[in-house]
């Protein structure tokens, strides 16, 4: 079960920013300031507009990471909104051992080790901190909110592109099924907007070059789509058994029903054109989840706005959804890259964030930047405004795909049983 949820976004510091802000159709891209980008063939993207560092005690933030400080400061509001002490697992009653982190990044603190290498020519060795290389690995997100939060159940990470965030959702999934852990906190988090990697993006013809209309440069499923917005940001959701959840009187916002994962084995950047990983994945989501393609009702779409990539989303989800009976609606689709820019290895998190969001209030957030659909993507986006949940059907897929042909899926579900009943049942039965 999902019972917290915590995000800081290109739309603002917490989930009601980056809610609010995907049903009102707003962007999160900008321009960088810096010299070091003014002679970029690309300078946009979707910055964070607050210092995460100002939002944590000083001595504290000196030793993370951007992706850290943002790893951690999403992993508190959810810790919060799952009903927890802000303080950790001890001071909320719960044991620290039962608990885990699961954490999705693709560079981690890499921009860590670019500032100490320009420190080391500059000032020499001297000018080198301690705790650049404890701050570079890709790890140090996973290890700080264990730190944090008090957590010693375990502290993982997974790096597998831009899937890495969902695929850390799902291995928490398993943890909990396989008895392990009551609870873990699992996402993605990314902080990798640095010249040499925007420079590298660009040289691939990857970004959209759209830099005179940042809020309007990312198009998923468009059919004048140019290439993917660099983001950053985290995103976070405390996953726990459900008689756990029951037991405690949690507030339950949907189930984290299953997941899937393949590989393409076709290109090392490009995605495979006919789809069959992604539906590979889709499929196996869905057994996962003990459901069947008739079974879903929405679907939060990777959808960079790459031409190739978006395509080959599109192709695998239209084999998916003919797989449904003849007469079953259209699924709605939708994208939040279109706000957000690409989060890279927390995109899957803030999506599945989303997902969540999507069947606890029942409102599917609209893409923005799709005006003109692309006829061969041939999908039921969801565009302009938001539209309601079809009442039909119980399962979103949440869809993540990254270079080297990573491609992880997401199956949530929303609450099927009488909530109500069975909190009471739960309380009854812990007072007997």
């Amino acid at each position: 079960m999902i019972t917290g949820l915590g995000a800081i976004t290109p739309l603002g510091v917490g989930v009601p920013d980056l809610w609010h802000g995907l049903l009102e159709g707003r962007s999160g891209v900008r321009h960088l300031a810096g010299a070091e980008f003014a002679g970029q063939p690309v300078r946009i993207a979707g910055t964070v507009p607050e210092d995460p560092a100002e939002l944590l005690p000083r001595p504290q933030a000196r030793r993370m990471s951007r992706a850290s400080q943002f790893a951690v400061i999403a992993a508190r509001e959810a810790w919060r909104d799952a009903g927890f002490d802000a303080t950790g697992t001890v001071e909320s009653g719960i044991d620290p051992s039962r608990v885990g982190v699961s954490i999705g990044t693709i560079i981690g603190g890499a921009p860590v080790l670019v500032d100490g290498d320009r420190r080391l020519r500059d000032k020499g060795p001297r000018g080198v901190s301690p705790l650049t290389a404890p701050m570079t690995v890709p790890s140090q997100p996973a290890a700080q909110i264990s730190l944090d939060l008090r957590i010693t159940g375990e502290a993982r990470t997974v790096v597998s592109a831009c899937a890495s965030g969902t695929e850390a959702i799902g291995q928490a999934i398993d943890r909990i099924r396989q008895g392990h852990l009551d609870m873990v906190l699992a996402g993605g988090t990314e902080a990798a907007i640095t010249p040499s990697v925007m420079a590298s993006f660009a040289a691939m013809r990857a970004l959209s070059t759209r830099n005179d209309e940042p809020q309007r440069a990312s198009r998923p499923f468009a059919k004048d789509r140019d290439g993917f917005v660099h983001g950053e940001g985290a995103g976070l959701l405390v996953l726990e058994a459900e008689e756990h959840a029951l037991a405690r009187g949690a507030r339950i916002y949907c189930e984290a029903a299953g997941w899937g994962l393949s590989a393409d084995a076709h290109h090392l950047v490009a995605p495979d054109p006919s789809g069959d990983g992604i539906v590979l994945a889709l499929r196996r989501a869905l057994a996962d989840a003990g459901s069947v393609p008739g079974d879903v009702v929405h679907i939060n779409a990777h959808a960079t706005a790459t031409v190739d990539g978006d395509l080959a989303e599109a192709t695998a989800l239209r084999r998916l959804l003919d797989e449904r009976a003849a007469e079953a609606p259209a699924v709605p689709v939708t994208a939040v890259k279109g706000n957000l820019g690409h989060l890279q290895g927390a995109a899957g998190a803030v999506a599945a964030v989303v997902a969540a969001l999507t069947l606890d209030h029942g409102h599917i957030p609209p893409t923005i930047g799709c005006d003109d659909l692309d006829d061969a993507c041939d999908l039921d986006v969801v565009t302009y405004v938001p539209r309601s949940l079809p009442a039909a059907g119980d399962v979103v897929l949440v869809n993540s795909f990254g270079f080297g042909g990573h491609n992880a899926v997401l199956a949530l579900r929303r609450n099927r049983t009488d909530r109500a009943n069975r909190l009471d049942r739960a309380k009854e039965g812990k007072a007997g």
